[in-house]
C-alpha cells in the first residue's frame, strides 16, 4: 500500500504538514478490522457517542475526537474500497443528533467534544480526466456538510500512476503537494493555484487513450 499511486500523493502532504508543525498519524483502512456498520443507532438511541462494536474503531475514536482535521485519503472505485466506506459509517457515533435546516438539507454536528474542524480529501484515479473524482468529491464534502465543519479543499491527482513514468512533471507536483500541506496547517486553506499543478495533466488525453487501449488489445489478443 505505501508504494500505492494514494500513498506517493499522501506522503509528501503529509510532509508538508508535518514540516509546518502539525502531529500526523497515518491509518490504512484495509489494514484496520472496522466492521460495517449495522445500522441500529446505539450510539444515538441508546448510549450517546458510544459504539457497541468491538474492533479497531475503538483504538480510532479518541484519536479522532482529540484532531484538529481529518485527511480522508482514498482512491477512486466504484466510487468508493469498502475498507474505506466501512470506516466512513462507523464515524456515526463521532456526531450529535441535534439537527438543523441548512442549505435546503437536514444536518447535524459532531459532539462537543470532537474537536476536528476541517475535513480534506485526497484522493487518485487511474483514468486522465478530473470529472471522475465527482462522485467521491461530493460524499467528502457531504459528510463536512452534515457534521458542520469546514471542507478544506481537494488534492486531487488524475491518472496518478504515470507520475512513475513522467519524473519532470511529477517533481513538480510532490513539490506542490508539501507545499498544500504546509499551507494547509498555517492558513486553514489550500491555495487553488497549488491544487492546479497538483491536478496538472501528465500526458494529454489522446495519449492517454491511444497507450490504455493499445496495452489492451494485447492482454485481451494474449
Amino acid at each position: 500500500m505505501e508504494k500505492g499511486s494514494t500513498a506517493r500523493v499522501l506522503a509528501p502532504f503529509l510532509d508538508g504538514m508535518r514540516e509546518a508543525g502539525a502531529s500526523v498519524e497515518l491509518f490504512y483502512a484495509k489494514r484496520l478490522n472496522v466492521k460495517p456498520c449495522t445500522g441500529e443507532f446505539h450510539c444515538w438511541n441508546k448510549k450517546p457517542g458510544v459504539c457497541y462494536q468491538e474492533d479497531d474503531m475503538q483504538m480510532l475514536y479518541p484519536k479522532l475526537r482529540e484532531a484538529d482535521i481529518l485527511v480522508l485519503a482514498t482512491p477512486v472505485y466504484i466510487p468508493l474500497p469498502g475498507e474505506m466506506q466501512n470506516l466512513i459509517n462507523r464515524l456515526c457515533p463521532l456526531i450529535e443528533p441535534i439537527l438543523v435546516w441548512r442549505d435546503g438539507r437536514t444536518r447535524a454536528k459532531f459532539h462537543d467534544d470532537i474537536n476536528i474542524r476541517k475535513i480534506v480529501l485526497v484522493s487518485t484515479c487511474g483514468w486522465w480526466e478530473m470529472g471522475n473524482f465527482g462522485t467521491v468529491l461530493r460524499i467528502a464534502e457531504e459528510i463536512a456538510k452534515d457534521v458542520s465543519v469546514e471542507f478544506a479543499g481537494a488534492i486531487l491527482r488524475p491518472h496518478a500512476y504515470l507520475m512513475a513514468e513522467n519524473k519532470e512533471k511529477a517533481k513538480k507536483v510532490i513539490e506542490a503537494l508539501t507545499k498544500a500541506g504546509h499551507e494547509l496547517v498555517k492558513t486553514g486553506r489550500m491555495s487553488k493555484s497549488l491544487l492546479e499543478v497538483i491536478s496538472q495533466p501528465l500526458i494529454s488525453e489522446e495519449e492517454y487513450k491511444r497507450l490504455l487501449n493499445e496495452d489492451y488489445e494485447k492482454v485481451k489478443s494474449k
